[in-house]
């Protein structure tokens, strides 16, 4: 599997608009037909796919971006980074990718970003994968508010952010071994001042209105709610709300996974999405 510079070396970008800004979205992008487009959350990138998507780009275009804000995207500039703002660059970037009636699979923010799409969308999306998602009220948590607050920008040095990156990836990680690939990955773009005030841009930018304001039961899609079952910020009871909502949706959960559940169990999201997908 690639390292994160591996990765972002394989990564293109496009410039979309969004709120009126020209903003640099980086992506990765393999495959041929069918497109299925992966986002991450927060405070990853879309290197935390890098396991999932070799066996679905074996049979369908994967466009894995990172979000505004994260990654290789535009991040130092002031514009919004909340999750309707990355509704807009995803539509953006469909647009000029020209990429119609896309699959979705989304984790944490990403997963509200797409969840937003899927229902503002109806019938323009085929598929949609959820995974450990925010929805409704769920979100933020506590550490994303704390990690939001502008004296964190101010008082906090990259170094202390990034051990706090660290402690918390290796404490929410299920069990004791943990791929420090995935580590150094998720910590890597954070790794400067201007990191730690994006990160914290990023965190600030979080709105518990931009999922409420939403109805799932407008949500025509093919829907999987693919869950760590032992998650603790985003329990598996949200996934089952949202099954009541969208009603055609299935719920899955992966024991022995927490939040990150497709590092905890690579083998087993990749063959539940596999199936789901192809």
């Amino acid at each position: 599997m690639p390292s994160y510079a591996e990765w972002t070396a394989a990564q293109t970008s496009a410039t979309v608009s969004v709120d009126g800004h020209e903003l640099d979205v980086a992506y990765y992008d393999e495959g041929s037909s069918d497109p299925v487009v992966f986002l991450h959350g927060i405070p990853t990138n879309s290197f935390l796919w890098r396991d999932v998507i070799p066996p679905i780009a074996a049979e369908r275009r994967v466009i894995v971006p990172d979000m505004l804000g994260y990654g290789n995207s535009s991040m130092f500039d002031g514009f919004d980074r909340s999750i309707r703002a990355q509704e807009e660059m995803i539509t953006g970037l469909l647009s000029a990718l020209d990429v119609r009636s896309p699959s979705l699979v989304g984790h944490d923010l990403g997963g509200g970003v797409l969840l937003r799409y899927a229902a503002h969308n109806p019938g323009a999306v085929d598929e949609l994968v959820l995974s450990n998602s925010i929805a409704y009220d769920s979100w933020p948590i506590q550490l994303i508010t704390d990690l939001g607050l502008p004296e964190t920008a101010r008082e906090t040095d990259v170094e202390e952010l990034q051990a706090m990156l660290d402690d918390l990836f290796r404490e929410t990680l299920y069990g004791n071994e943990h791929s420090e690939t995935f580590l150094d990955g998720m910590t890597a773009p954070w790794n400067s001042e201007a990191g730690v005030t994006s990160l914290v841009r990023n965190a600030v930018s979080t709105n518990t209105n931009h999922t409420t304001e939403i109805d799932p039961r407008s949500i025509t899609a093919r829907t999987l709610l693919l869950w760590g079952a032992a998650d603790q910020f985003q329990p598996i009871e949200w996934a089952e709300r949202l099954q009541e909502d969208i009603g055609t949706a299935d719920v899955i959960g992966l024991d022995g996974a927490n939040h990150w559940v497709m590092e905890d169990r690579p083998d087993a999201y990749r063959d539940e999405l596999a199936d789901f997908l192809l």
